[in-house]
């Protein structure tokens, strides 16, 4: 993250300059844009900051989803930067185009546009390696700055090229609307994380793995729920064991499934898990008004529903 602020604030600094130099509306575009991410690193690198810190007695689930409101906070400054960027645009070409040297400012924004490529690569591989949303989310923003910067860059060949100067401002329009697109993209994926979306992609894999892992320790499971918190996927579920197993035996299995299941997913995960009896868990529930995903108000178990993420498996 240090290493992305960094390099954001010399890009502002290149592409300012160059805008200084040519007056072109497609370069302040672009300045504009490079102005909101090194706002929105800093903030994505105070919610890195934030997240990895441990759970206290206020916040007992610890800091994680700040990460979410990291990334609606990326998306809502690239937003507001590609209003600006369009306002700014029209403006220009209204009030009459004065371009000077285009050369120059071309190569520079070139040169920003390569380095930001290959930065944003490379935030969005670490994200995903370490399952970190801010971190990807801003290696995207990055990335949306390269294709800003290359974007600019061939409005500016064309300027050159055919001595056509509203390809200036139609290029810094166009430009703004694919980064609109790109932080509207953001937004969504915060609202899915703070409204617990369950990822289908995840859902399929958790089902997957438990269904092996039940099948090899002999127990059932039922009501699966699971979220993330842009870190790590926190997971639910009701164990069932035969009605005579030990409380003992039946917490080793239970803690032995907790502790698989997140190396069996390849990802960060914490499992928490629910004992009952398989002979007369439906009994239970009904006796104290259970009014769990699995079953119905008469206590018939109803059909799978995958939205609810509730499953059952049996040992074969």
């Amino acid at each position: 993250m240090r290493l992305s602020l960094g390099f954001g604030l010399l890009m502002l600094l290149g592409k300012g300059g160059a805008y200084l130099m040519t007056g072109s509306a497609a370069i302040f575009s672009d300045a504009a844009e490079s102005v909101v991410h090194v706002i929105a690193v800093a903030f994505a690198a105070f919610s890195l900051w934030l997240s990895i810190r441990p759970a206290t007695r206020t916040f007992l689930y610890g800091y994680e989803r700040v990460s979410f409101f990291s990334a609606a906070f990326e998306g809502t400054m690239i937003g507001l930067a590609a209003v600006t960027i369009i306002v700014a645009a029209i403006r220009k070409w209204l009030a009459g185009l004065a371009l000077e040297n285009l050369g120059l400012g071309t190569i520079v924004v070139t040169v920003a546009a390569v380095v930001n490529a290959l930065l944003g690569l490379y935030l969005v591989r670490v994200g995903r390696k370490h399952h970190s949303i801010i971190l990807e989310a801003n290696g995207k923003h990055v990335l949306t700055d390269s294709w800003t910067s290359f974007g600019v860059v061939a409005g500016l060949c064309l300027v050159l090229l055919t001595g056509w100067k509203p390809f200036d401002p139609l290029f810094a329009i166009a430009v703004a609307v694919n980064i609109l697109w790109s932080g509207a993209k953001l937004v969504g994926r915060s609202i899915g994380g703070l409204m617990d979306y369950s990822d289908p992609g995840i859902a399929k894999a958790l089902h997957a793995r438990l269904d092996l892992l039940c099948n090899e320790l002999g127990v059932r499971y039922h009501c699966v729920r699971f979220r993330s918190t842009g870190y790590r996927v926190q997971i639910e579920l009701h164990v069932l064991f035969p009605y005579h197993t030990p409380i003992g035996e039946a917490h080793r299995l239970a803690t032995e499934l907790e502790e698989r299941l997140p190396s069996e997913l390849a990802l960060p995960a914490e499992v928490i898990t629910h004992l009952e009896s398989f002979e007369d868990h439906q009994a239970v529930h009904r006796s104290t008004h259970y009014t769990g995903q699995l079953e119905t108000p008469t206590g018939d178990p109803p059909e799978v529903v995958e939205r609810l993420s509730c499953s059952s498996s049996t040992r074969k």
